[in-house]
Parts: structure tokens; C-alpha cells; sequence
């Protein structure tokens, strides 16, 4: 993902162009690939940055919230581990391109965004793609969603301090959550973090830079 292509770009060509960065990048897991290959993100990105929806770069979307670059979300996907019969919480909905991609993947996606505008204009993007096995909510995701709980896998689309307790005591045993720790003013860490039977086992995988997760819901 070198920049976009040229004006005369096939879809084949720019499909092969995307999956080829995310390769070059490590996105090697089969299954992910195949996944993003699925989910067009030039659907997930409106106005004047729809000529950059296949870039490598993060984007702005409404709410001053961005959608993340396309080889953070196959990394992070990849590490995630999804596997088919698998309950999946999202906490960050934005644009919703990372939920189609675990919808793919997963049984069951739940995703939660404090911003309802954001919510209501992904779950039109869910219901265009046909993708009926996503439930989207407005609310607070710092808490997590507790009546659908416990979860297989847990992803968390923005930088907290530390990994939040609810999410942590929402996390099946054996079941992993990814997410970014750090302050918001600085680089932070991509975490994940699996559940075992004594307690938590923490793998540090790389420096990233999300937006801060913010407790309470959105103006809109």
C-alpha cells in the first residue's frame, strides 16, 4: 500500500495491491486476509478521503474519531485469533470496518461506541453488507457489554491506561483481548492479553497510536 493507484486502477489490481501491503506489513494469517479481502473499506470512508480508502493510513471519520490503518486492523485481527463458533466484543465501533472484518470471522460480533451517530451509520453499512450476525449499541464501552458476557475475544479499537477491569473480568477463561495501552499524548502499546486460570498473561506486540478511550456516551 504505497499510496493510491494510478486512475486507471482495476478493482483486481487495487485488491491485489491491498492484500499485498498487508502482507508486507505481517499480515500472514490465511483466514484474516481472506476476510479483509471480503470487506471493502472504501465503504467505511466518506468525503473528501474516499481516493485514500486503500491506502495504508489512518483516516478521520465523523466525531473526530479516525479509521484505523488497514495493517493495524489485520494485525490486531490476526492476534485476536477468532475462531468460528467464537462471541466477539468490539469496544469502538467508528466506522465499523473493523466489525465487518470480525463478522467474517466470529459467531457473534458485539460492538459499542459512545457516539450514536457513529452507531446508527455503521449498522447501515452491516445491514447494505448483509452481515446479520452483528449487533451494534450506544453506550459507554469502558464497561463493556456485562449481559452478554462472558466473551471468547475482546477488541478494543482505543488507547486506555491500562487494560479496564469490566473488560478484563468480561474475558472468558482461555479467551484473549487485544488492545492499545499508553497514554494518549504519547506512542502506546498494542497488548494482548490472555485469560488463563491464575489470572492474566500480558505480550506486549508493537508501538501504535489510537485515539483515548473516553468514558460516558458521545453529544452525538
Amino acid at each position: 500500500m504505497m499510496g493510491s493507484g494510478g486512475p486507471d486502477e482495476t478493482d483486481a489490481e487495487r485488491k491485489m495491491r491491498f492484500l499485498f501491503g498487508l502482507r508486507s506489513r505481517g499480515v500472514t494469517d490465511a483466514r484474516v486476509l481472506t476476510a479483509m479481502e471480503r470487506v471493502d473499506r472504501g465503504l467505511f470512508v466518506r468525503g473528501h478521503f474516499a481516493d485514500r480508502a486503500y491506502d495504508d493510513m489512518p483516516l478521520p471519520i465523523a466525531c473526530g474519531q479516525t479509521i484505523s490503518q488497514p495493517s493495524v486492523v489485520g494485525l490486531m485481527t490476526q492476534a485476536l485469533n477468532v475462531q468460528p463458533r467464537d462471541t466477539v466484543l468490539e469496544v469502538g465501533t467508528g466506522s465499523g470496518y473493523q466489525a465487518a472484518i470480525l463478522a467474517h470471522l466470529a459467531r457473534r460480533v458485539y460492538t459499542v461506541d459512545r457516539h450514536r451517530r457513529l452507531v446508527r451509520e455503521a449498522q447501515g453499512v452491516f445491514q447494505d453488507l448483509g452481515l446479520v450476525n452483528i449487533t451494534a449499541f450506544s453506550a459507554d464501552g469502558s464497561y463493556g457489554l456485562p449481559d452478554q458476557a462472558p466473551f471468547d475475544r475482546i477488541i478494543v479499537t482505543a488507547a486506555a491506561e491500562d487494560p479496564p477491569g469490566p473488560l478484563l473480568a468480561q474475558l472468558k477463561v482461555g479467551g484473549i483481548m487485544v488492545l492499545p495501552v499508553g497514554q494518549s499524548d504519547t506512542v502506546q502499546s498494542l497488548i494482548k492479553v490472555t485469560r488463563i486460570s491464575s489470572g492474566y498473561d500480558y505480550e506486549e506486540l508493537r508501538p501504535v497510536r489510537f485515539v483515548p478511550l473516553i468514558e460516558g456516551l458521545g453529544a452525538e
